[in-house]
């Protein structure tokens, strides 16, 4: 919603993508920045734009998802891009195996002002139960997931406000037991100011819903809370590295 700085980028980031079997669905949540307007400029026939109010960003994903007919689904936030055009080719050549139910891959967070200045790298890794007892989970906006996991396990729970996505993670990962394939690339370039640290109230509201999540899922509590925001400090990338 409201973000005609940056949705063009991002737009032109999924044209620009080698795999053609791909279809386009855009949620917007009722933008008067003129970001509908740049969304129709660019739209072509694999484009499917809804522009209408929402209860918050899960419950705009949910809707997307419901729109969605493809057999994978994978979600680009406005204010993220593909970082070269053959990320989905890799991607939907790991689902050439039609027993694997999710892919993932690396993220780079990177400036807002200057997006080809790198500030994070995260590094996923192979997934496995004992990771996400020790708070692991796939960088999000890398993960894609065949629609039938969100028929089986259920889509976002909107009672999260800032980690829903964490929950939905450790439901599938955990008691879905999908099985995942480990991309070791760049799949997003995300840039930084994202709802989930645009400020102190925010943190402070994530951790409890992360622990809220690990809770409900039965996956651990404060001590795996600590060493999911402990394993964070490596990411960060010094300058002159």
């Amino acid at each position: 919603m409201n973000r005609a700085d940056t949705i063009e980028h991002a737009i032109e980031s999924v044209q620009s993508q080698s795999h053609r079997d791909l279809e386009h669905v855009i949620q917007d949540g009722g933008s008067q920045d003129g970001t509908v307007e740049i969304i129709e400029r660019l739209s072509g026939s694999q484009t499917r734009l809804v522009s209408e109010p929402d209860a918050g960003i899960y419950d705009a994903i949910n809707r997307g998802i419901a729109r969605s007919t493809g057999d994978v689904v994978g979600l680009l936030h406005s204010d993220d891009f593909f970082p070269h055009q053959d990320v989905v080719s890799h991607i939907a050549a790991a689902f050439g195996d039609p027993t694997i139910d999710a892919v993932y891959g690396d993220l780079d967070y990177v400036s807002a002002r200057d997006p080809d200045r790198v500030i994070r790298r995260w590094r996923a890794g192979i997934a496995s139960p004992a990771k996400l007892r020790r708070g692991w989970m796939p960088p999000h906006p890398t993960l894609y997931l065949r629609a039938s996991v969100f028929r089986d396990h259920g889509v976002y729970d909107t009672s999260f406000e800032i980690a829903a996505d964490y929950d939905a993670v450790l439901r599938y990962f955990s008691t879905g037991k999908i099985r995942s394939a480990y991309l070791t690339e760049v799949l997003v370039k995300m840039r930084l100011g994202g709802a989930s640290n645009a400020s102190l109230r925010h943190l402070l509201r994530k951790s409890q819903e992360d622990l809220r999540a690990l809770r409900q899922n039965g996956i651990g509590g404060y001590g795996t809370l600590v060493l999911k925001n402990v394993s964070k400090l490596g990411q960060f990338v010094l300058k002159g590295s």
